[in-house]
């Protein structure tokens, strides 16, 4: 073979692995976070999925495998016009609904959808979360509104999500489970805890009798009050 063919196809060769090594720590970080999900109970057995925006799509959790099965090579790489290189497992049957936020919101780098106990109680009887707690606030609104339902892996599933999204980091989907999203794994995963700890706190208010909401100026403080919350700064010296 000539030097040149053959420089030619070092040069295939490269590209094609560029993608793979950028998002290896990307892949493992997926498997990680499945694993502590379906462990600590958020999202039991097979149920709810995660992904990560990368350039040109996303990578998500495949259908139908463990998570403490999974393995990082079992992360699906799923391009913005749905399109998937051939050779990899199947994506998450809600892989639509994903793509849909990230088209949506360009602030969202990752989701995490889960099926947890009492986030998913309140879904089965078309219950969002209203400012019953200041704690809503954190994510961005006054409330964690319930879209309605639709079969799931659907486009009329993922148009939902995105409407009861709306601007904040987290929704309800009726009959169904919840939607976290951040602009790190981490964070949509401490999200979609927060969201779970949120329902189990309402749930029991609600078997206790009529939870007294806050309201909206109230909110509209805390929410402002969130944009700076948990950041640290550097106190200045006194002259």
């Amino acid at each position: 073979m000539k030097r040149t063919a053959v420089r030619r196809v070092q040069r295939v060769l490269q590209k094609r692995a560029e993608p793979a090594v950028a998002t290896a720590g990307v892949r493992a970080e997926i498997v990680s976070f499945g694993q502590r999900m379906s462990s600590s109970g958020l999202s039991p057995g097979k149920s709810g999925n995660i992904s990560v925006r990368v350039d040109g799509g996303m990578l998500i959790t495949p259908t139908g495998i463990g998570y403490h099965e999974m393995r990082a090579a079992d992360i699906v790489e799923v391009r913005l016009d749905g399109r998937v290189a051939p050779g990899q497992r199947v994506a998450s049957s809600e892989w639509q609904m994903h793509l849909a936020v990230y088209k949506a919101r360009a602030d969202v780098g990752a989701i995490v959808h889960t099926h947890s106990l009492n986030a998913t109680a309140l879904c089965c009887v078309h219950r969002g979360i209203p400012a019953f707690h200041y704690m809503v606030a954190e994510f961005g609104g006054d409330r964690i509104a319930c879209g309605p339902y639709a079969t799931y892996g659907s486009e009329a599933l993922a148009r939902i999500a995105v409407k009861a999204l709306g601007a904040r980091h987290a929704c309800l989907l009726a009959n169904h489970g919840a939607v976290a999203v951040a602009e790190t794994l981490r964070k949509a995963y401490e999200r979609a805890g927060e969201v779970e700890a949120l329902a189990a706190q309402y749930a029991r208010a609600l078997a206790i009798g009529r939870p007294r909401i806050l309201n909206a100026r109230e909110m509209a403080r805390v929410v402002e009050k969130f944009k700076t919350y948990g950041k640290q700064t550097e106190l200045k010296a006194k002259s």
